[in-house]
């Protein structure tokens, strides 16, 4: 039987880096989108193939244009057909009130969590509608619906903009035979978070997640792995809240 053929960006840490494994053991080959650490993008690379997957690593910005066409062109050369897409690269920024934001921040949020998932969302959606089959799994967050305040509201309004467009995509798509759904992590033990200047906040949040501890990137990784398979063949337009019940 032919693999399916997944597309997920942000891959080379984290969250995408952990579903890249997850697809590969569960069947897939991936094309992994990484936006700087070659080493990091190769280190996973070998751990899809290590799990029986075929694997090709390439740097992309996902907030330009041409860097996604050649995302998934590569992908389509060198794997077949794509068949699913992992929204997974995002930015924060640092941490802090909105008052206290530069543009210069603001925008790169909103170009790589909002524009670069469009973006990816519109060229897998008119090579899956031409196949007529398909399924797209964007990450979005819990801070879309928290709001995040004294953090990054820039980041959840972004996130928020993300579950509008999974659910009418989902409708608008949904004739040609393409799934759009997402997953909505709460706090992950990932580097993200020293990366926006607060490394011990997975830690901080457990005291408020009833769950009482902060995710792993695997158990998200689960999570998106089963809205790609068969398995949720009727599922379509949903935002899956994976955040120990924040």
């Amino acid at each position: 039987m032919t693999r399916p053929v997944t597309v997920v960006t942000g891959g080379s840490r984290g969250i995408g880096a952990a579903t890249c494994v997850r697809l590969a053991a569960d069947g897939h080959d991936l094309a992994l989108g990484y936006v700087s650490d070659a080493a990091a993008a190769e280190e996973v690379a070998r751990a899809v193939r290590a799990a029986g997957g075929r694997c090709v690593a390439v740097r992309v910005d996902t907030s330009d244009e041409a860097g996604v066409e050649r995302l998934f062109d590569i992908a389509a050369a060198e794997l077949g057909t794509v068949t699913g897409l992992v929204n997974n690269a995002g930015v924060t920024g640092p941490l802090g009130r909105l008052a206290d934001a530069r543009t210069e921040d603001l925008r790169r949020v909103v170009d790589v969590n909002l524009l670069g998932c469009l973006l990816c969302c519109r060229r897998a959606a008119r090579d899956m509608a031409a196949s007529g089959s398909g399924a797209i799994v964007n990450i979005s967050s819990v801070a879309a619906t928290l709001g995040a305040p004294g953090e990054y509201v820039h980041y959840a309004a972004t996130k928020a903009a993300i579950d509008a467009l999974t659910v009418g995509l989902a409708k608008e798509l949904g004739p040609q035979g393409v799934r759009v759904n997402a997953v909505a992590p709460g706090t992950v033990n990932t580097d993200m978070h020293a990366a926006m200047g607060d490394p011990d906040r997975p830690a901080k949040v457990a005291a408020v997640t009833p769950l009482r501890r902060p995710g792993e990137p695997a158990e998200i990784a689960g999570a998106v792995s089963w809205l790609l398979s068969d398995d949720a063949s009727f599922t379509t337009g949903t935002v899956l809240r994976v955040s120990g019940g924040r």
